[in-house]
Order: structure tokens, then sequence, then C-alpha cells
């Protein structure tokens, strides 16, 4: 009874799992609960069970997508000493670390979320977030932590979309510029 339990309660897992892999492979227009079913092992009806929609599953991938973005970035201003410019440095160092992560699952993933209502919040709701805490770091010089942000977020979402492939020799002197920006004494 007890193994019964846990299988039913990792059972939302397994199918985000199945649900990122089916992304992976056929990328967002061939991500469907039938296709999620199938690679997860479960039946339609099983999934359905734990995501209502398609809309669903998109959202709860979002969301646990952001819940590990967040993380990550924490992980690295936990790594940088105290002060205001520590969330722009975090957010330079995790780019300095991610930069090159799993393209076809973020891209998959972002153009899934396009029509999906509930995951464009989930977005929104994260941009509006990191862009009210650099507004808040005292000393900040308004517009400059957004135009970090939107620095960074641009680098990110052009590799992902396929807008460019800059190679280490492109990308270290642009990184280098942020992180500069990052530091600047007046923020």
């Amino acid at each position: 009874m007890e193994a019964k339990r846990r299988r039913l309660a990792e059972r939302p897992e397994i199918i985000l799992e199945a649900a990122a892999a089916v992304l992976r492979k056929s990328g967002a227009r061939g991500l469907t609960i039938d296709a999620v079913a199938v690679e997860a092992g479960l039946s339609k009806g099983g999934v359905l069970h734990h995501y209502a929609s398609k809309d669903a599953l998109i959202s709860a991938l979002v969301a646990r997508k952001l819940s590990d973005l967040r993380e990550e970035i924490a992980a690295c201003e936990a790594e940088i000493p105290p002060g205001p410019a520590r969330l722009s440095q975090a957010m330079v160092a995790h780019v300095r670390g991610h930069y090159c992560d799993d393209d076809e699952s973020s891209r998959a993933l972002l153009l899934a979320s396009i029509e999906s209502p509930e995951a464009l919040a989930d977005y929104r709701a994260f941009v509006a977030d990191q862009l009210g805490r650099l507004e808040r770091i005292e000393g900040a010089c308004p517009g400059d932590g957004a135009v970090l942000f939107f620095a960074i977020l641009g680098l990110f979402m052009g590799r992902a979309l396929g807008f460019h492939a800059l190679g280490d020799d492109a990308l270290q002197p642009m990184l280098d510029a942020l992180e500069r920006m990052a530091k600047r004494p007046e923020r």
C-alpha cells in the first residue's frame, strides 16, 4: 500500500519529465497529452488526472524552470559578497555558468509557452520580480538594473531561439562588459 502511494505521489514529476522529453524530441508542436502519456508509460487519463490540459502541463513545466532559475541565481548570489551590486553580479555569474545549457529544451518550452496564458503570466511575473528587485537596490542608478537584466535576457533568448550562436570569443567580452556594468561604483 505504501509503495502504491509513493508511486502516485511521484507521478506528477514523472509526467513533467516525460513532457520535457517530448519537448526535446518533438518540439512544441509534438507536445500533446497523448505523446506525454506514451513517454511516461501512463494512460491519457492518468496524465489528465494530474494536469487537466496541455496548458496546465506547460504551465507546470514553466513553473519548474523558473523555480530552478531562481535557485540558480540565489546560489550565484550566495557566492558574492554582500553589497548593492550583488544581484546584478549574480545574474552575470549565472549567464557565465549556464549560457550554453540545453537550447533545444529551452527553445521548445519558450515556443510552447507563447500560446499558454498561464505560462506567459508566470514568465511575466518572473521578469517583474527580477526588475523589482533590481529597482529596490539602494544607490542604483535608475534604469541600470533593467538594462542589465534585458541585456542578459536578450543573450539567453537570442541563443535559445536560434537567433545567434555566439562563440566564446564573442561572448566573453560581452559578459565582461556586463560584469563591469554590474559592479559600477554608483550601483
